[in-house]
């Protein structure tokens, strides 16, 4: 989706809203109304759209950014390399000032968790709370290590479904993808094992999978080094109020994780789905919505001064 700049409305007046940082455009999306979560996709490089939260919308006026390198227009020179934590947090920090309020939530999906947690550890100063949502401490080879363990698992459960060998292809092509089409495809081809039950409610979930749009970033810093995360000293020293929300059917950042990110961040919250994956928005939308308001509203108000 293209948006158009944002013209005479205020910076969290619903719709999209773009603006440009040397030539690259940030754009944003505001949806609901209540105190302000600011929302980072997973990926990197999945669009944004797959996270709207109509149910915390309700709530909360969610602030869905849709970050760089996600659209032509938006791409660094050094594209698809350079897209780091760091990176990414530079531009979140200039967003989230540009939204005039004292201070904001920060809810982070799957990468996005990774993104989140690297905001709040270096730029805490305008948090009010943290959502990791399928987050990780860790990348590299022990989150990787956990990841086959876990989908090995899942397979087994699905083994004799039509649809399993094309899940299991998708994924032995992960390491084989240098494009936007093959980021789709894969993205795509995996999916259905990061739902606690994709085929027992296929009806419902095939046109979200259809709908996955995605860009080809690397993973790798300008200088083509790898942006390996360990976060789990940092994290002791973490002075955010944090939520930690994980789906029991994860395969990706499952429940080890979750544990561990509680257990690590002084004060967190838990809150695990048990009928969810990856997706508990959309799993147990309720039930998800109802953990992060409460925990919202237990550690302050964070609302808008002005809404026109």
């Amino acid at each position: 989706m293209t948006a158009s700049p944002t013209q005479g409305t205020g910076p969290l007046s619903p719709g999209s809203h773009t603006y440009q940082l040397a030539g690259i455009v940030q754009r944003y999306h505001v949806h609901g109304s209540g105190p302000v979560c600011v929302a980072h996709s997973g990926g990197p490089g999945i669009s944004w759209e797959y996270l709207r939260m109509p149910a915390l919308e309700e709530h909360l006026t969610m602030v869905y950014v849709e970050p760089i390198g996600t659209t032509a227009d938006s791409r660094l020179p050094s594209h698809p390399h350079g897209y780091t934590r760091e990176r990414y947090s530079s531009f979140l920090d200039l967003l989230i000032n540009r939204l005039g309020v004292p201070e904001v939530y920060l809810l982070g999906h799957s990468h996005g968790a990774f993104v989140a947690a690297h905001h709040a550890l270096h730029r805490p100063e305008r948090l009010a709370g943290l959502v990791l949502y399928e987050g990780a401490p860790v990348t590299g080879p022990e989150h990787g290590a956990e990841a086959g363990r876990r989908v090995e698992a899942w397979a087994a459960r699905h083994a004799g479904h039509p649809g399993l060998p094309d899940v299991l292809a998708a994924f032995g092509s992960m390491s084989h993808i240098y494009d936007d089409e093959g980021t789709v495809a894969v993205a795509r081809g995996v999916l259905p094992s990061y739902f606690a039950d994709y085929w027992g409610h296929e009806e419902r979930l095939a046109p979200f999978r259809d709908a996955i749009r995605a860009t080809y970033i690397s993973g790798l810093d300008e200088d083509l080094t790898p942006d390996v995360i360990d976060d789990r000293v940092a994290l002791k020293g973490l002075d955010v109020p944090t939520l930690v929300v994980v789906g029991l059917h994860d395969v990706i950042c499952g429940p080890r994780w979750g544990r561990e990110l509680h257990e690590l961040i002084p004060g967190a919250r838990l809150l695990t789905l048990n009928d969810s994956g990856h997706f508990g928005h959309l799993e147990e939308p309720e039930l998800f919505a109802a953990g992060v308001r409460d925990f919202i509203r237990s550690t302050g108000t964070g609302r808008p001064d002005d809404r026109r």
